[in-house]
C-alpha cells in the first residue's frame, strides 16, 4: 500500500512526520518546530503546514495559540484511519496487530459471508469466481497478495452494506502486510481450496455453509499467520 509516501513531496513529508509520531519517535505531548521539520525535509514552510493540517485531520496534532503545534494523546488519533494503521506496522507492533486483526475478523467475517450469500447477485458471484480464478493462477506472493485481497472485497461487496465494506477498506494495510507475509512463507496454502468452499456457498446462497466457510478459513489463516510473526515487517 503506497499510502501517502506515494502521493509528491507533500505526501511524503505527511508520511514521515506521522510515521514518527505514530512509532514514537516525537513522543505524545511534544510541541513541533515548524522551522526544524521544514530544514529536515527540506521543503517550504507552506508544504510543512499544509501536512501538518492532514496530520489534525487524523487527530495526531493539533495547535494552540502560544502553544504551536503539538502531539496530541494517543486517545485523541483516529486509530481506525487507513495511514496510522500502516504506520503503526513494525517488527514489535506486527504480532500483536495480527492478534488483533484475528478477533476483527472473528467478529466480521462470518457475518459478512451469510449477509453475502443472502443478497449476491449473478454479477457478485462472477466476480467472486473471477477473483478465485486469480488466485489460482498466482504466479508468485505478490500476486497472490493481491489476489486474495480483491476476493475479500468483492465478498465485502456482496453484503450490499457499505459499512461492512469499510472495514475492509479501513484495515487493508494490515490485510496486507499479513497476506504478503503468509503468501510469502506459506505458498500453496491450503486456504485455497477452503476459499473455493466460500465461493460455492455464496453462489448457492447458503448463509449457513458460507458462515462454516469463513469459520474454516480463519482457523486456517491463524494457523498460517502463526508461522510468520517471526519476520520482520518493513
Amino acid at each position: 500500500m503506497a499510502g501517502y509516501n506515494g502521493r509528491g513531496v507533500h505526501g511524503q513529508v505527511v508520511d514521515a512526520i506521522g510515521r514518527s509520531i505514530v512509532r514514537g519517535d516525537v513522543p505524545q505531548g511534544a510541541t513541533l518546530d515548524l522551522a526544524a521539520l521544514q530544514a529536515e525535509h527540506d521543503v517550504s514552510l507552506t508544504v510543512v503546514r499544509e501536512a501538518l493540517k492532514v496530520l489534525a485531520g487524523k487527530g495526531l496534532v493539533d495547535a494552540r495559540q502560544r502553544r504551536g503545534t503539538f502531539v496530541q494523546p494517543r486517545s485523541a488519533w483516529n486509530l481506525l484511519d487507513p495511514d496510522l494503521l500502516a504506520w503503526e506496522i513494525t517488527p514489535a507492533t506486527l504480532p500483536r496487530m495480527l492478534g488483533e486483526l484475528e478477533e476483527l475478523r472473528a467478529i466480521f467475517d462470518p457475518a459478512a459471508a451469510a449477509l453475502a450469500a443472502e443478497r449476491r447477485d449473478e454479477n457478485d458471484i462472477a466476480l467472486l469466481r473471477a477473483r478465485f480464478a486469480e488466485m489460482e493462477g498466482a504466479a508468485d506472493s505478490a500476486s497472490a497478495t493481491t489476489a486474495d485481497l480483491a476476493f475479500h472485497r468483492a465478498v465485502f461487496s456482496a453484503t450490499k452494506n457499505e459499512l461492512l465494506a469499510r472495514v475492509e477498506l479501513l484495515a487493508r494495510s494490515l490485510f496486507e502486510e499479513r497476506d504478503r507475509l503468509v503468501h510469502e512463507h506459506v505458498p500453496g496454502s491450503a486456504a485455497l481450496a477452503l476459499h473455493g468452499a466460500l465461493v460455492d456457498a455464496i453462489a448457492d446462497g447458503d448463509a449457513a455453509a458460507a458462515r462454516r466457510a469463513t469459520e474454516d478459513l480463519l482457523g486456517r489463516a491463524s494457523d498460517d499467520a502463526a508461522t510468520t510473526t517471526h519476520t520482520k515487517a518493513p
